[in-house]
């Protein structure tokens, strides 16, 4: 039976202080929309151009929406011929007639296709798990991964023979997309606290085929530390930091039960700590990403503004250039404000960017 989801007020009352309460109905209708099926191309084991010819062989309509990030595919569906897509597409909109009277927002879940649209373009949705079960995917030559998460690697710009830090790496979506970027030359140090967490890390590695990287299990700020006494500094960190979640809501409605704002606060201490420690351990002139996929000031923001008060002018906020649109930082939250810097970080909305939401920030440090 499907459960009803619905935000908190507390969550509603902060996201309608974040975009204003007319902007707050357009963030809303965008979260009850599914995500968009992305992948994003393997090239440590297949080319890009070999890769869509496979996926397109099996029907599937493929759009690459980036033209400087090629590897990012979007699969809007398969053809099919015209009979089974007139039965595919009768059963799912019966069922989903069904089950989305009971949902959030009551729309359509396969995206409001049209029959009549269907029978003549012979365009249907994927079944469930049909991406996962793919050959190619089961050979490593995609990687699953909603847009958004795409985005930190990219910012950061791993290069070949760099020494590299993912602090906190597990499942290992952006270990696997360094590691392709990097060409598997240079190294990566790919951390994570959590032994289950590490074995599906280890896994996805393997499967990628990704021969550069070296996991370590320990906590983030232990293993910085450690790194320090050593001296052992890196020319780039990612600090994809844990967080509250609230950018995942569209592929994972129990995030609307599990949020409250003592996490959300818990995890800012957290997450000051980690962006501390690991800026401790870049080479001068290193650069160093932080993401979350949270759209919590406290999160976001407030943790910039603290690792910009601790080092003063030994960093600085560096403005980034993505493939999808994006917000400038907020610059005062409630009663609290914050360096003018913040500004030149990303918020992505899903209503702005039709991906999850996340906030990511490139810091560069000086000496």
């Amino acid at each position: 039976m499907r459960q009803n989801y619905h935000p908190k007020p507390l969550f509603v009352e902060r996201m309608k202080e974040i975009l204003g309460k007319a902007e707050f109905g357009r963030y809303k209708k965008a979260i009850e929309k599914p995500v968009l099926k992305s992948l994003r191309a393997n090239t440590l084991k297949i080319s890009i151009e070999e890769l869509k010819k496979k996926l397109e062989a099996k029907g599937w309509k493929i759009a690459q929406p980036f033209k400087e990030n090629p590897e990012i595919f979007i699969v809007k569906g398969k053809y099919v011929d015209e009979k089974n897509a007139c039965e595919e597409n009768s059963g799912r909109k019966n069922f989903n007639n069904k089950i989305t009277s009971r949902g959030m927002g009551g729309g359509n879940l396969d995206g409001g296709t049209n029959i009549e649209k269907t029978k003549k373009e012979n365009l249907v949705d994927l079944e469930p798990g049909e991406l996962g079960r793919a050959l190619e995917h089961l050979l490593g030559y995609y990687y699953l991964q909603e847009i958004a998460s795409m985005l930190p690697a990219i910012a950061l710009n791993p290069k070949q023979n760099e020494l590299v830090l993912d602090l906190c790496a597990a499942p290992g979506s952006k270990t696997t997309q360094m590691a392709a970027m990097m060409k598997n030359k240079g190294t990566i140090i790919a951390n994570d606290s959590k032994l289950d967490r590490i074995k599906i890390l280890a896994s996805n590695l393997e499967r990628c085929g990704v021969t550069n990287a070296i996991i370590t299990r320990t906590d983030g700020i232990h293993l910085c530390r450690r790194m320090k006494e050593e001296n052992f500094l890196f020319d780039k960190i990612l600090v994809d930091a844990p967080c509250s979640g609230e950018g995942t809501i569209r592929s994972s409605k129990k995030t609307l039960l599990m949020w409250n704002i003592n996490a959300v606060n818990g995890l800012s201490k957290v997450q000051k700590k980690l962006l501390e420690s690991a800026m401790e351990i870049l080479k001068p002139n290193g650069e160093i990403v932080y993401s979350t996929c949270t759209h919590a000031p406290e999160e976001n923001e407030a943790v910039l503004d603290y690792v910009l008060n601790k080092f003063g002018s030994d960093i600085k906020i560096e403005k980034i250039c993505l493939p999808v649109k994006c917000r400038e930082g907020i610059k005062k939250w409630r009663e609290k404000e914050y360096s003018v810097e913040v500004g030149k970080s990303c918020r992505i909305y899903p209503h702005v960017s039709d991906t999850e939401g996340f906030f990511i920030a490139k810091m560069r440090k000086l000496r």
